[in-house]
């Protein structure tokens, strides 16, 4: 199966524990979000990633300008190790790790969580890429992908034991727009999936072609 059908089957998990008030409150959640045209405005294909270093799970800085030194990069944002559908997302890219390192590229993951919760994710996950930690969405806001996490879904969140502003060390539950990103070494986008949705993710195949396109491109 690839990562469609395991998000699907997620999805339907989620569903089967939802009363009806609780999944209409949160297809609300995600419909308001796409209203606001946030994963439209978001960074683009052609555009300039801005600059930035963030900490690693191990709490050492990385330097994007660094990673893409060595070729094209992936950056993929994720809302954090509480979210089934992040998960799902970072496993099947640590299937697909040796694929980008073949043509060439590195792979980071950012989400908003405090570096502790970052290790965690890593060791979970048994990922052999680097996860950074942005606080307050500081780089996740640079791209145009935070928005602040519906109160209602918040409330159901916390009924099931996860607290996400706790998590991310700040006051308000914001998290990024699942995204995912192919950098060219020069620094611009090449590929970019943004969802409003966050049960939808990049299909990997996309990405491990678009790595493969760019670095073909670096050859000629």
């Amino acid at each position: 199966m690839g990562l469609e059908d395991d998000l699907q089957q997620q999805r339907e998990r989620a569903w089967s524990k939802q009363d009806s008030v609780e999944r209409e409150v949160r297809a609300a959640a995600i419909a308001a979000v796409d209203k606001s045209g946030l994963a439209e405005k978001a960074l683009g294909v052609g555009e300039s990633v801005p600059q930035f270093t963030l900490p690693d799970a191990a709490g050492q800085a990385v330097t994007i300008s660094d990673v893409l030194a060595h070729g094209p990069a992936i950056i993929s944002f994720y809302r954090g190790g509480w979210c089934p559908f992040c998960n799902l997302e970072l496993r099947a890219l640590q299937s697909r790790l040796a694929e980008v390192h073949a043509a060439g590229g590195s792979l980071v993951a950012i989400s908003p969580e405090t570096p502790d919760l970052s290790l965690s994710t890593v060791a979970k996950n048994s990922l052999d890429f680097t996860v950074l930690s942005d606080h307050d969405n500081a780089v996740a806001r640079a791209f145009g992908l935070v928005h602040r996490i519906d109160p209602l879904v918040v409330s159901y969140q916390q009924r099931n034991g996860h607290d996400v502003a706790a998590y991310n060390g700040v006051e308000a539950a914001e998290v990024p727009l699942p995204a995912t990103y192919v950098v060219e070494p020069s620094g611009i986008v090449f590929f970019a999936f943004v969802s409003a949705d966050f049960t939808r993710r990049a299909n990997p195949d996309d990405v491990i072609e678009a790595v493969q396109r760019v670095a073909g491109r670096q050859r000629m």
